[in-house]
């Protein structure tokens, strides 16, 4: 009798593998990020990517990164974590986890927050120890939403970023 395959992917590879095969949908020149939200029992229930928000055309978007806040992205695009909890239809994501690229900012944690998501499982904290990056960890921790850093488990799933 055949035994079964031994060396599959664990959970995490593949839902970060998800977020990041989402990242690639991003027109975004400099940063590309996507997200993943997954249920207590493993099932896909959004994922999303940052970029522009429905109906605004991305030929239109500033995708420039300084200069007067009105001619930037920052102005206008919408965050991947904050699309995956848009993109969601109707699944309870109360007790749910996301898998990210980037860890979130401030205004992400706050959704993550108040949609019912418990955990975080991101790639890069380049952002580590920015103000938005302390806020986000702060709100985290009080509200008892943890996160951590995703570990490589053998299993290659970098994508172009």
């Amino acid at each position: 009798m055949q035994k079964k395959r031994e060396d599959y992917i664990n959970w995490d590879a593949y839902f970060m593998g998800i977020a990041l095969l989402s990242a690639q949908r991003s027109k975004d020149p400099n940063t590309q990020v996507g997200a993943c939200i997954v249920s207590k029992d493993n099932k896909i229930l959004s994922v999303g990517y940052n970029g522009a928000p429905n109906g605004y055309d991305d030929e239109h978007m500033p995708w420039d990164r300084e200069g007067d806040f009105k001619n930037t992205k920052y102005a206008y695009v919408c965050h991947a974590e904050l699309n995956a909890i848009l993109n969601n239809k109707g699944s309870l994501l109360e007790g749910s986890r996301i898998y990210v690229y980037l860890f979130p900012c401030n205004e992400c944690a706050k959704a993550i927050i108040q949609c019912g998501i418990k955990e975080i499982i991101y790639m890069s904290d380049k952002y580590d120890g920015t103000d938005a990056n302390v806020v986000a960890k702060k709100m985290l921790d009080y509200c008892g939403v943890t996160y951590r850093q995703y570990e490589n488990q053998g299993f290659d799933i970098n994508l172009k970023l």
